[in-house]
């Protein structure tokens, strides 16, 4: 490269720098990604080796001459403070690059990723199917893709399989989870939304065909795959799920019995999207090659915003998640930029068997400009502006006692006037912990996301919320959680208040931090 295109590439990167600094709505301490476009923006490849957390982002490559997509790849001590590695997959050997799939780490520290290597023609999907690709330097910045797939799709998305009573079997052949390791033998599960559309989604479809499920597939030496069977079998009353619904970027791994950790618990945790309903889960035994699911619940009620799935385990024996934001704005390439991630979230196993979930600790790493309240009743229809602090970036926590209000929480990313306003209570009538996105601004999706949520005889709501530009977070009691992106237009709709309507509530121990901005730009 001569100096003069050394000069040029300098000068665009600069000047792509600035763009992204001064975008009001980029975020400064969630994951964006830092160059091109996630469109889909899935997280992918989590996986915690020699020391790091590792983490692949699935964008399309602005710079590449192919239509392809790209893994991203970046790499962290702390889940804090990220850089950056060379891009693990991208188009070649033929192919179209990847989309989503999972990480495993052998025995000997090999890392492997399980991805959906797309069609070698996007107009026909002739060919694609299942690759895994391998690395074993000490950092994994260098990858290697297998020369055959793992599974070979027959038609896109799908492949033909002998089921074990030598019946024609059509199985997923994308979206495959991260690859486990159970006496010697692999096994990897693969994502049914192509199978779904083209058998089970008319009148007369069987209801085996319908609905949520995924396939099973092990390997003694991870190159010759075998069909199993299904994985799991949805509960076909749709009590959990609907008929409509797939499920694909799984995510399969032991739950621990903490928020710090420690040995399993003996229950495993499948999370998976439906394209339809969003981010889901399943609690459940696995037993025989198979989930038994137990419980079932959700992560998005109100649309899709919060989306395709990833996790790890770590060396603690914690099982950390992340998910895609999804932008939800009309055109979502306006700002030069697209993807988001929401922070890295701890899930454990509750004494009742249900799940735990809060932001891991490493995130306190950020805080600073740390500022206390003095405890406050406030009656119906009252507010109370929390002054001083930063109301684009900041974490606040704060402890509430419902007393007769119906509604209790936080307004945020608010105008004087709250002719913007972003809204986050508990509703004590409807027993749900709500997020109302109505009336936060221009653009974005105008909902009200309200997520199942009841405080039990006595209990006290704790809530921590997350400010970020155009990221909200909330969890409440290590019980539920809400993530969605707002998208204020007034410069003044910074405002932070305590509000009630319905009848007084308490306010205690209110914190409040400003969050040092961790990415790059």
């Amino acid at each position: 490269m001569d100096n003069k295109t050394i000069e040029e590439s300098i000068r665009t990167l600069n000047q792509f720098r600035m763009l992204l600094l001064g975008d009001r709505y980029r975020p400064g301490y969630h994951f964006a990604m830092p160059e091109g476009f996630g469109l889909p923006g899935d997280p992918n490849g989590a996986f915690f080796a020699n020391g790091r957390y590792h983490l692949m982002y699935l964008y399309k490559n602005c710079t590449s001459t192919t239509d392809g997509f790209n893994w991203g790849h970046i790499s962290s001590h702390n889940l804090v403070h990220w850089r950056a590695h060379p891009d693990a997959l991208f188009p070649s050997q033929g192919d179209n690059g990847a989309f989503s799939g999972g990480a495993f780490v052998d025995d000997d520290n090999t890392v492997y990723l399980s991805y959906s290597s797309l069609a070698t023609s996007l107009e026909t999907m002739a060919g694609g199917g299942v690759g895994i690709a391998r690395s074993s330097d000490r950092h994994y910045d260098h990858w290697e893709k297998f020369e055959t797939l793992a599974i070979q799709s027959t038609v896109n998305g799908i492949t033909e399989v002998i089921g074990g009573n030598g019946e024609t079997v059509y199985a997923g052949s994308c979206d495959p989870s991260n690859i486990w390791k159970k006496d010697g033998v692999y096994y990897m599960q693969t994502g049914n939304l192509c199978v779904l559309g083209k058998y089970g989604r008319k009148e007369d479809s069987p209801l085996e065909a319908r609905g949520d499920w995924t396939d099973l597939f092990r390997s003694t030496d991870l190159k010759k795959w075998e069909y199993v069977d299904r994985f799991y079998v949805r509960d076909r009353s749709n009590k959990w799920t609907l008929e409509s619904e797939d499920d694909m970027c799984a995510s399969f791994f032991p739950l621990p019995p903490s928020r710090q950790g420690g040995a399993p618990s003996g229950k495993y945790l499948q999370l998976f999207i439906s394209h339809n309903k969003g981010c889901q889960y399943y609690i459940g035994e696995y037993r025989d090659d198979r989930l038994l699911p137990e419980t079932h619940g959700r992560m998005t009620w109100a649309d899709t915003a919060f989306c395709a799935p990833e996790a790890l385990m770590d060396d603690k024996g914690r099982q950390i998640m992340w998910a895609w934001i999804v932008d939800n704005l009309e055109d979502e390439s306006s700002f030069g930029w697209s993807g988001v991630y929401s922070l890295p979230r701890s899930l454990w196993l509750g004494e009742d068997n249900t799940l735990r979930m809060a932001p891991v600790d490493e995130l306190a790493l950020l805080r600073y400009n740390a500022k206390s309240f003095p405890a406050i009743e406030l009656s119906g229809g009252e507010k109370l502006e929390l002054d001083g602090i930063n109301g684009e970036s900041s974490e606040i926590k704060l402890t509430i006692a419902p007393g007769t209000a119906r509604k209790s929480g936080l307004k945020v990313r608010a105008s004087p006037d709250e002719e913007e306003v972003t809204l986050l209570y508990y509703d004590a009538e409807t027993k749900e912990l709500v997020f109302d996105s109505t009336r936060s601004g221009v653009n974005g999706w105008k909902v009200r996301e309200a997520a199942p949520f009841q405080l039990k005889q006595s209990e006290q709501l704790e809530l921590t919320i997350y400010i970020d530009k155009s990221v909200i977070e909330i969890f409440a009691n290590e019980r539920q959680a809400i993530t969605r992106r707002v998208y204020p237009e007034r410069s003044d709709s910074t405002g932070v208040y305590l509000f009630t309507e319905g009848g007084a509530a308490s306010f205690d121990a209110i914190q409040v931090w400003e969050m040092m901005p961790s990415n790059f730009c």
